[in-house]
C-alpha cells in the first residue's frame, strides 16, 4: 500500500461506511434516482460484461451494475466501507486495495469497464493519480472504457479547491494509452461546458 494516505482518508478517518451508506438510503426514501451512474455505464455495455468498480465505496453501484447482469468487482482502500458493500451483497467480489498498487491484487485482466466514480480520482493520495490511472487502463481489455466522475471545483468537491485539472487527467490518459471518446456535464448525459464544474469522462484503452 502506498505510504501516504488518500485524501478521503485525511477527510473521513476511514470511519464513514454507515453515514455515507444512510445518506444514499435517505435520498431513495426521498424519490431522488441514486442509480444514474450504473445506468450510465450499462447503456455503454454490453450484457454479463465485466466492470471493475475502483474506489467502490459501500458498493452502491456495483451491487446496482450487478442486478443488471454484468460481473463486478469492487475495490477500496477504506474497510468501512467495504463492509457495508460486503453486508449488502456478500456473494459480490469485494476487494481490500489500493489503487495506485492494484497489480498486488492479481486481478485477472480483460475488463470491459473501470469506473472511478464518486470523486476518487480527485480524492487519491498526492502523487498517485498517473500510477492509479495507468493501473485501471491495465486491467482493461482492448477498446475496454474508463469512465470517471470528478468535480472540478469546490462547489463540487468535498475539499476547498481542486486537486486535477481536466487536462492533467487527459494527460494520465494519454500516457496510459488511453483515448478520449466522451465528456458530460452529468451523469444523465448533459452536455459537457468547459465552464462547467464537474465532467463525466468516458475514456478507451487503445494499445497494449
Amino acid at each position: 500500500m502506498s505510504s501516504q494516505r488518500d485524501r478521503w482518508a485525511e477527510l473521513t478517518g476511514g470511519q464513514a461506511g454507515e453515514e455515507y451508506a444512510l445518506r444514499f438510503a435517505r435520498l431513495a426514501e426521498s424519490g431522488h434516482d441514486i442509480h444514474g451512474e450504473a445506468a450510465f455505464c450499462d447503456a455503454l455495455l454490453k450484457p454479463a460484461v465485466r466492470v471493475l468498480d475502483a474506489g467502490c465505496g459501500t458498493g452502491r453501484i456495483a451491487i446496482r451494475l450487478a442486478v443488471l447482469g454484468h460481473l463486478c468487482t469492487g475495490v477500496d482502500l477504506d474497510r468501512s466501507m467495504l463492509a457495508v458493500a460486503r453486508r449488502n451483497a456478500p456473494d459480490q467480489e469485494w476487494l481490500h486495495g489500493d489503487l495506485a498498487r492494484l497489480d498486488d491484487l492479481g486481478l485477472e485482466p480483460g475488463f470491459d469497464l473501470a469506473l472511478a466514480a464518486g470523486n476518487v480520482i480527485p480524492l487519491l493520495a498526492p502523487g498517485t493519480g498517473p500510477a492509479v490511472v495507468r493501473q485501471l487502463a491495465a486491467v482493461l481489455s482492448i477498446g475496454g472504457l474508463l469512465v470517471t466522475g470528478m468535480g472540478l471545483d469546490a462547489e463540487h468537491l468535498p475539499l476547498p479547491e481542486p486537486t486535477v485539472t481536466l487536462t492533467e487527467f487527459d494527460q494520465w490518459c494519454t500516457q496510459a494509452g488511453l483515448t478520449l471518446r466522451q465528456r458530460f456535464a452529468t451523469w444523465d448525459g448533459d452536455p459537457y461546458r468547459p465552464d462547467g464544474g464537474y465532467a463525466v469522462s468516458v475514456h478507451s484503452r487503445s494499445t497494449d
